[in-house]
């Protein structure tokens, strides 16, 4: 018999007899787990602590046994009997091929998204929320409030486009390098509502010749990433937390969301809409969010396997909500004001 089958088989005997040291404690068959002939028990035990498919049964076994452990009247046969217990778990999960040995990591994501901030973040590093939300789950509201309570810039669409707008001006200020004395055959008042010449050619110089949603969608990227290497913020959509990844730069993604009808209910009483009228708008803003989404990151909007957190906020509401988030990155907030 080999070292790692003699321990297997020490570990299975040692295990049956605390079942059966468990149901002696309780006196009542509710505590047994292991039924048949001794030796046929402890040869079952040990095939599956030898690992294989069915390693879940064992983890289902060690749970039971535990469970009714726990169940003890006698506080020192309880003591006595759990310190063995907790033993045993331990030798068994240090076998090499027991359950839990092939771990669910994706090592490429792990690097930016762990949820110790010691560990996803050095010390040169910024603490970056982003975070996806369905239309009137309430999100924007819990975004800001998060911000508020850990002292930390916030942005959503309306900053960007505010702050998009003021570069936009600065350039449109700036001396045109491509005049009419370059062009004399431009229409020097061109009709109502038609770019002169100049005008087209510093829209695809200052766009690179891409489309305009698709140069904002870039040039607001390249502010995302710079401020990630001054400041500390929470930012709402944008596809941030995909363009931080592929940019190596740490974060931590939350999506939030809740029930249509909810949604669909604080619409109508926000904007003052009818069911009909609110609905729809919902669906549309929706399909909106998710195709931007997908189109710029290839990614399907709001799948769970995309973020570190999914919230429902109907559950926890607005101030709930960053009081989990608050305490998913381990970080304290500050209570409420009292009125």
């Amino acid at each position: 018999m080999d070292q790692n089958r003699e321990k297997i088989m020490e570990l299975a005997t040692r295990l049956y007899d605390l079942d059966a040291e468990v149901y002696r404690c309780l006196g009542s068959s509710l505590g047994r787990v292991y039924t048949g002939r001794r030796d046929d028990c402890i040869e079952s035990l040990a095939a599956l602590m030898s690992g294989g498919r069915q390693t879940y049964m064992l983890r289902s076994e060690l749970a039971l046994v535990g469970n009714m452990a726990r169940t003890i009247p006698d506080k020192a046969s309880y003591v006595r009997v759990m310190a063995q217990y907790d033993q045993i778990l331990k030798e068994i999960q240090a076998l090499p091929d027991t359950f839990g040995k092939v771990d669910i990591v994706d090592k490429d994501r792990v690097q930016l998204n762990w949820i110790d901030l010691k560990n996803r973040f050095s010390e040169n590093d910024h603490l970056i929320i982003c975070i996806g939300r369905t239309q009137g789950c309430a999100g924007t509201d819990i975004g800001f409030a998060l911000a508020d309570a850990l002292k930390i810039n916030f942005y959503d669409t309306e900053i960007f486009s505010s702050v998009r707008k003021r570069l936009e001006s600065e350039q449109d200020n700036a001396p045109d390098s491509i005049g009419s004395d370059v062009y004399p055959f431009l229409n020097p008042n061109p009709p109502q509502g038609h770019p002169t010449l100049p005008q087209l050619m510093a829209n695809f110089n200052r766009y690179h010749g891409l489309l305009r949603e698709d140069a904002v969608f870039f040039n607001e990227s390249d502010l995302i990433c710079n401020m990630a290497k001054k400041e500390d913020f929470v930012v709402m959509g944008r596809c941030a937390d995909v363009v931080l990844a592929n940019n190596r730069i740490p974060h931590i993604s939350v999506f939030i969301t809740a029930p249509f009808e909810l949604r669909v209910q604080r619409i109508m009483e926000t904007h003052g809409l009818d069911r009909k009228r609110a609905s729809r708008l919902l669906r549309q803003l929706d399909r909106r969010r998710s195709s931007y989404y997908h189109f710029y990151t290839g990614r399907k909007w709001g799948d769970p396997v995309n973020y570190d957190l999914c919230l429902n906020s109907a559950c926890y509401g607005i101030e709930k909500s960053v009081e989990l988030i608050a305490r998913m990155i381990n970080q304290q907030i500050d209570p409420p004001a009292q009125a």
